[in-house]
């Protein structure tokens, strides 16, 4: 199939924007579904219209409303599900308004790409809060980090779910719609469990995005805040090597339709939440990053987590290539080379 019609739900997102991009630039015709309530998206829909009007169409629309997504979904190829709300904070606040955007809104993806009756693939991009706080895994603390005790490949799929916070249940909820959907209606459906995902076009906040959010700040002199004692573990992955991981699924769907893979950096590509990349930030900028204040865990922290993606590498053929340290270069550049973006909060 040299070129393909595709949906992007949360089109004008951080990944969206970035994953429309790619496919435009490769002569695909690319439907962008936003609500454009995310800072920066309609930054993002103005950059892409600039770049790739001719194969680029916009539908304003939300995940919650079906009729709309039925239309937007008829004709498609492959349907990117992007769309959602994706603080664990914000869950916390509106657990209503989390369920809606995150169940009912993938639900609603699912339905349409079954109804349409087109075969369409479906690729649900997912989260590693679907695993929980790791409560009975051991962690201990080495040189600053905290590191699990007994996981060395990091977590893997059969890791028995725990959906902790408001938004670990409407994206588990999610997550599993999309498995099952494949078992029992035979959708061409693929769960993706990103974990820390970063890079350009990221318009990084507080309560999500936090490497984009650190990087912002630390350019533009931001105040700021560590949550916990900053010596969270994550592994990262940069946006280049997430888009790497979706062509692969779509590629190989044969192999992936039903399954759940883990996308994220992996063992190899870890940092500590501030005890790691403060201090990389500094040398990188030439100067300290001094921090602002310090305060609680916030609910649903995971003291670390790391992504054990030896089945994406084995059925996939996919591994993140981008080291950490090169990763975090790029995005500060990005930021220094646009920081009229960072000019307001729209």
């Amino acid at each position: 199939m040299d070129s393909r019609k595709v949906l992007i739900t949360g089109g004008a997102g951080f990944i969206g924007s970035n994953l429309a991009d790619a496919l435009a630039a490769r002569g695909h015709q690319v439907t962008l579904f936003d609500n454009l309530s995310r800072r920066g998206a309609a930054k993002n829909l103005a950059w892409l219209r600039q770049r790739h009007h001719e194969v680029l169409h916009f539908v304003h629309g939300d995940c919650r409303e079906f009729d709309a997504l039925v239309d937007a979904t008829r004709g498609r190829h492959v349907v990117y599900h992007l769309a959602g709300q994706t603080a664990v904070t914000s869950s916390v606040v509106d657990p209503r308004g989390d369920f809606e955007a995150n169940a009912l809104g993938t639900f609603n993806a699912l339905e349409a790409a079954r109804l349409v009756g087109d075969d369409p693939i479906v690729l649900l991009a997912s989260t590693n809060k679907v695993y929980g706080r790791m409560e009975a895994a051991s962690i201990v603390e080495r040189d600053g980090r905290y590191e699990f005790d007994g996981f060395p490949d990091g977590i893997p799929e059969t890791q028995p779910l725990d959906f902790h916070s408001p938004y670990g249940c409407s994206k588990g909820a999610a997550d599993q719609y999309a498995r099952d959907y494949a078992r029992i209606y035979g959708l061409r459906s693929v769960v993706l469990r990103q974990s820390c995902i970063y890079g350009q076009r990221q318009m990084g906040i507080e309560d999500q995005g936090w490497v984009a959010w650190f990087v912002i700040a630390a350019v533009t002199g931001r105040p700021i805040t560590i949550y916990g004692d900053g010596k969270q573990v994550r592994d990262l992955l940069h946006i280049d090597d997430l888009l790497r991981a979706y062509d692969a699924a779509v590629e190989r769907i044969d192999v992936a339709k039903g399954q759940v893979y883990n996308i994220g950096g992996g063992p190899r590509h870890t940092l500590a939440v501030w005890t790691e990349l403060g201090p990389l930030l500094g040398r990188l900028l030439g100067r300290e990053v001094e921090v602002a204040a310090h305060r609680d865990w916030r609910p649903g922290d995971q003291p670390v987590f790391v992504s054990d993606i030896q089945k994406a590498e084995r059925e996939l053929g996919w591994r993140p290539i981008i080291g950490v340290e090169e990763g975090i270069q790029r995005l500060i550049a990005w930021v220094q080379s646009n920081r009229e973006l960072f000019d307001d909060e729209s």
